[in-house]
């Protein structure tokens, strides 16, 4: 929390030319209310609880906070900002940006897997069959093979991690993609085990 604070205000620095002070604390509650309890807390005084007939609480947007403490004598409160800061023209803090709509959680794409063994029950192959219905293009998949597990992604649209049955020999694997029916074959040798 201190290092994103530390970065937060780092970053309000560089982007708004302003010098903010580092002393700071966390307080447990929430910045509503009136504007003089909003002013005793930020001094680090407690007001005492309101009575049943204050119950009249107005928010106050930043920008009006800003001007209604500029107005008053704010002599004994810490500076937080630069004179000239308050009075500029309005810097939005949070750049807005143009995308996409949200990315969708990646499916996980249907699969087979299959052991391929000789006669003597050991494990050949490992060979996996996956479908990628929205894949146009090998070039869009990222295929990791370890000696135990293969991975394959494409961004934004399918994710799946597979822990294989045998260890196996990555350096020898190999993977076609067949365009026309979008199914990634990957065939995996099983690993040399000396006896």
């Amino acid at each position: 929390m201190e290092h994103l604070i530390h970065l937060t205000l780092r970053f309000v620095e560089e982007r708004c030319k302003l010098t903010l002070s580092y002393s700071y604390s966390i307080e447990p509650f929430k910045l509503k209310g009136s504007l003089e309890t909003m002013q005793q807390r930020l001094k680090g005084r407690q007001m005492p609880t309101p009575h049943s007939s204050q119950n009249t609480k107005k928010e106050l947007t930043l920008d009006q906070l800003l001007h209604a403490l500029e107005a008053e004598d704010c002599s004994n409160a810490p500076v937080l900002l630069k004179e000239e800061s308050v009075t500029q023209s309005k810097v939005h803090l949070i750049e807005e940006i143009t995308s996409p709509e949200m990315p969708e959680k990646l499916s996980t794409p249907a699969y087979e897997m299959i052991t391929v063994k000789d006669a003597n029950k050991k494990t050949l192959n490992i060979e996996l069959k996956i479908e990628l219905p929205k894949v146009s293009s090998v070039s869009e998949c990222d295929l990791r093979i370890s000696k135990d597990d293969i991975i394959i992604e494409v961004p934004e649209k399918y994710k799946l991690q597979l822990d294989l049955p045998e260890l196996v020999d990555e350096e020898t694997a190999t993977a076609v993609f067949n365009k026309g029916k979008r199914v990634l074959f990957i065939t995996v040798p099983a690993a040399k085990t000396d006896l």
